[in-house]
């Protein structure tokens, strides 16, 4: 079975007040959608990267790239909201491939995604449709409701999302084209895509990683510089 790798970068990072789409920020002198890039490059698992970046920024990006990812089979453009941008991508590569085939999603904001975890998720959808990656919380996470601690949940059965979420292509299509009918639902990953609207299917966990860690304020920005440099430092020498 094929692996698509799909790189969504179709947001504009407003949270991060940095006047362009976060993606295009530099980690170590690389911009993070470079980054994670160069990682499914790397994959052995993986066969194809497709780019999904923010209106009027795929020229920027294919320019960046070059021809130096042999795997990218395009950077298109993305929709106005994350699910929009996840449907654009999964249409394009209904359109390409003539079988069933395993689609990675991942965050451009992650771009300290490393070769285990990219390894785990292509292992997962050997043997299972549905896999995300995840982090079990070490904080007590408690339900509030208006202002108010309402219950506490067993912190044993708590994870914290990341991504790659990784899916049979059939499978994160036939959710989405559900979730695209309910007007009332604004998912915020696609994971709980699959979890609301195919509650049959079992959607299995890879471990995920600390550093698997998420650009979305400029505090995180100065997490990935000092975690990048810890490795850095600590990197036998060439």
């Amino acid at each position: 079975m094929r692996m698509v790798a799909v790189v969504l970068g179709g947001g504009v990072g407003q949270r991060l007040g940095a006047g362009m789409p976060k993606q295009l920020l530099t980690l170590g002198g690389i911009t993070l959608i470079e980054r994670c890039v160069a990682a499914f490059e790397a994959a052995p698992g993986v066969d194809e990267i497709l780019v999904v970046m923010a209106r009027g920024y795929t020229g920027q990006v294919e320019a960046l790239l070059g021809s130096r990812y042999r795997k990218v089979a395009a950077v298109i453009e993305g929709g106005l909201t994350r699910p929009e941008s996840t449907r654009v991508a999964l249409s394009a590569i209904a359109a390409s491939e003539s079988d069933d085939c395993g689609v990675l999603l991942h965050d451009a904001a992650r771009p300290l995604v490393d070769q285990r975890i990219i390894a785990d998720c292509v292992a997962a959808l050997r043997e299972h449709d549905a896999a995300g990656v995840a982090v079990a919380t070490s904080d007590t996470i408690v339900i509030a409701v208006d202002g108010v601690m309402h219950s506490v949940p067993p912190r044993e059965t708590l994870f914290r999302c990341q991504t790659p979420q990784c899916f049979r292509l059939s499978v994160i299509s036939r959710a989405h084209e559900l979730a695209a009918a309910d007007p009332g639902y604004s998912p915020t990953d696609d994971c709980g895509v699959v979890l609301r609207y195919l509650p049959e299917m079992k959607v299995h966990i890879v471990p995920g990683s600390e550093r698997n860690i998420k650009v979305t304020y400029p505090q995180d920005l100065t997490v990935a510089e000092a975690l990048l440099r810890s490795e850095l430092s600590s990197a036998p020498p060439a």
